[in-house]
């Protein structure tokens, strides 16, 4: 099994390289031009070379390991745990006889696995645990990582009510849109139903969250508070309810509404040609009915 690609590899030992070139001239001419303010010229050289060269390698220790230690962080947490683990049952073998170490240990592992709440929260930590490592597989299988072969960063993770939340920061040359389509390999990866990708932070588009959902929550039986308000003593109808399925129009009871008749708007005057309104005509113009039957 290969723990470290030989990608990744060569990349480290180039970086080493420039890291330690880059760190004790810059170091070591500093420390030169502030050494010279003490000294002669040529000790002030050497002391910067003396500080200089010393500085650089530690940089190139660090950079050269990082491989390394990406690798211990993965495992880190099985790492503190078993290391946790071990030293606590050294410890108790060493102080305490066997009949009362087997019951220490019996308690310590029995009472989680009976009680069900304690159970389900050890079992839901220990699905984070492993999706870390799944989401690792998926990123070394078929997500493209950057030309050093760097991975994205798989930060920590926690349990929610359909599965599992794990922060993840990818590195340069990789984004969400790169992630979006492969969402349905990463949920058979980490033998989930689906998974979201959303951004984690508003100001930094490589801090993303996954959110792997495991199970349905919405379809659950929930009880009501409301079934024990009820009184069970009081009496119940004898007849049974109908209740109505479809209904038309004319089998609806509604009120009859009616308007009130509204009367015919009076006839503005019509203006004349200077735009003054004519006047009303007169009692005497108005020809009576007898008098136009004479004419």
């Amino acid at each position: 099994m290969t723990v470290i690609e030989a990608k990744v590899h060569r990349s480290s030992a180039r970086n080493a390289k420039m890291a330690f070139i880059l760190t004790a001239v810059i170091v070591g001419l500093l420390s030169a031009v502030v050494a010279a303010s003490y000294w002669h010229p040529i000790v002030a050289l050497f002391v910067g070379v003396l500080i200089g060269v010393p500085t650089g390698g530690l940089v190139w220790v660090l950079v050269r390991i990082w491989p390394v230690i990406r690798l211990l962080w993965w495992w880190s947490i099985e790492t503190t745990l078993a290391v946790l683990l071990l030293t606590a049952w050294v410890q108790l073998a060493n102080h305490t006889p066997t009949p009362v170490t087997l019951l220490v240990v019996a308690l310590v592992v029995g009472v989680p696995a009976a009680i069900r709440p304690v159970r389900r929260q050890v079992k839901a930590w220990g699905w984070c645990l492993v999706v870390r490592h799944r989401l690792r597989v998926c990123f070394a299988q078929f997500i493209i990582a950057n030309q050093s072969g760097s991975l994205p960063l798989i930060l920590w993770a926690k349990p929610t009510p359909v599965g599992e939340r794990v922060w993840v920061y990818l590195r340069p040359g990789l984004s969400a849109k790169d992630l979006e389509g492969r969402l349905d390999k990463i949920a058979v990866t980490c033998h989930a139903s689906t998974v979201l990708i959303e951004r984690a932070s508003e100001n930094n588009a490589a801090y993303l969250r996954f959110d792997i959902k495991r199970r349905e929550v919405l379809n659950a039986h929930v009880g009501s508070p409301l079934v024990d308000v009820i009184d069970r003593a009081a009496p119940v109808s004898a007849s049974p309810l109908t209740i109505p399925t479809a209904l038309d129009l004319p089998d609806v009871d509604a009120p009859t509404i009616t308007l009130p008749t509204q009367g015919k708007p009076a006839r503005k005057p019509a203006t004349t040609a200077n735009g003054s309104k004519p006047a009303a005509p007169s009692a005497s113009s108005v020809p009576d009915d007898d008098t136009s039957d004479w004419i």
